[in-house]
């Protein structure tokens, strides 16, 4: 039989079986004649917790639904299977079947941005798909706190990608369909999320790929210096490159005056500029410090006092900016 059943459904959700009754009595999820939920209904039971939390009570919920003025149903589609329902096992059940530590394993929910979660709760599944990687590093003899630090950065850049995703979904799709005046059901676009993700997903691992290839190149060749310096064939590179940093003056400021869409925009034309004018290194511009890598710090120098103007920020009626420094 196809579907969960109503304890299964809330299982799934992390709710009481008497939550799902409730969500069933005010119309927000439907169970099949033979009272089965779908996993778009598990969907739908963790969007109305959701909501709840940020003080959208249920009932208004229902009312919005029941006048058309918003709609559930995009939860059917594949796009939306990332809101990812609970497992049966604990991070304490999971530490004790995979040798992973426990702090590892609670570092995954923590690392997605979520409350530290306590060793007697569920598991997601998104969460146990992490696992097989920390229990590899672990059976390998890898250190805890190594493992750590890349789990952590893991979350972080992935949160990032995310959070500009919702952003370039929310101005590319529901605002121009708000504006268009068209209905709930077409404002979430499912068919469109189901033709997009895939290759999102696809170009996000191809740029991963490909920051992989630059990070991997970088540390065979510094292996096969020190390798070759062992064995006296080469030596290895004593001379550091020279890092030349920009502070720009101005963009706390900005940020707090003009908003973060006006930093945001900032942000991008210095990436544009250092790709222009930065092509003898790989860093990416900081918040509020642009930084430049050169092989080679004489050129370097002579480059940066003539960069140092295409860096400025708009400070009341006057362009403000600083010089170089290494």
């Amino acid at each position: 039989m196809s579907g969960f059943s109503r304890e299964e459904a809330a299982g799934r959700a992390g709710v009481d079986v008497t939550y799902v009754e409730r969500l069933v009595s005010l119309g927000i999820i439907a169970p099949t004649g033979q009272d089965r939920f779908s996993a778009g209904d598990v969907r739908r039971i963790l969007m109305a917790r959701s909501l709840e939390e940020v003080a959208i009570p249920l009932e208004r919920l229902a009312t919005a639904l029941e006048h058309g003025a918003l709609s559930l149903g995009f939860f059917d589609a594949e796009a939306y299977e990332r809101f990812a329902p609970l497992t049966g096992e604990t991070f304490q059940q999971v530490s004790e079947r995979t040798g992973v530590p426990i702090d590892l394993l609670t570092t995954i929910r923590e690392a997605i941005g979520s409350p530290l979660p306590s060793p007697d709760d569920l598991m997601r599944e998104d969460e146990m798909a992490v696992v097989p990687f920390l229990e590899l590093q672990i059976a390998e003899g890898f250190r805890p706190a190594s493992i750590e630090r890349l789990l952590r950065v893991q979350g972080e850049s992935t949160r990032r990608m995310a959070e500009a995703e919702a952003a370039w979904w929310n101005a590319e799709v529901v605002e121009p369909a708000m504006a268009a005046g068209r209905s709930a059901d077409e404002i979430g676009n499912p068919e469109f999320a189901d033709r997009s993700t895939p290759l999102a997903e696809r170009a996000m691992l191809g740029l991963y790929h490909a920051q992989q290839a630059r990070a991997w190149t970088s540390n065979i060749i510094e292996g096969f210096e020190v390798l070759m310096a062992r064995a006296g064939i080469h030596s290895h590179l004593e001379r550091p490159p020279a890092i030349c940093f920009f502070d720009i003056t101005g963009y706390t400021r900005l940020t707090q005056e003009r908003g973060d869409e006006a930093a945001a925009d900032l942000a991008a034309t210095l990436a544009r500029t250092r790709g222009a004018q930065g092509r003898a290194g790989g860093d990416a511009p900081l918040p509020r410090r642009v930084r430049l890598r050169a092989a080679d710090p004489a050129p370097a120098l002579s480059d940066s006092r003539k960069n140092a103007g295409s860096f400025r920020v708009e400070e009341h009626e006057t362009w403000s900016r600083r010089s170089p420094g290494t």
